[in-house]
């Protein structure tokens, strides 16, 4: 039986990559800001110095939304590492955040 190691070697995002990511949010609303605060907090956590995120207010910039094919606010789209992934919403569920920008594989099951 082996045990469930409690060290975080489940991160994928190699110690060299640089990360680039944009939050498509909509004129400021509270879920767009606690998107962007929700991915600062990860990206310092697990990212530190190795990415850059970029805000773009969709009502602003309606050509660049339709362009990354963005239907919903707010949504962060990871450009590099590719391949391309996005999420939508306000990225509160941090596993969730973690995964689906595949900074972190899911866990898997001991045993």
């Amino acid at each position: 039986m082996s045990e469930q190691s409690t060290t975080d070697d489940w991160t994928t995002a190699e110690t060299d990559q640089q990360w680039e990511l944009c939050v498509y949010v909509s004129d400021r609303s509270p879920k767009g800001q606690r998107a962007i605060e929700n991915l600062r907090r990860a990206c310092e956590e697990h990212l530190a110095g190795r990415y850059q995120i970029e805000i773009v207010d969709v009502l602003k910039d309606p050509r660049r939304a339709a362009a990354d094919q963005i239907l919903a606010a707010p949504t962060v789209v990871r450009r590099l590492p590719g391949p391309i992934r996005k999420l939508v919403g306000d990225l509160s569920d941090h596993d969730r955040l973690l995964i689906g920008l595949e900074i972190r594989q899911p866990r898997r099951p001991a045993g």
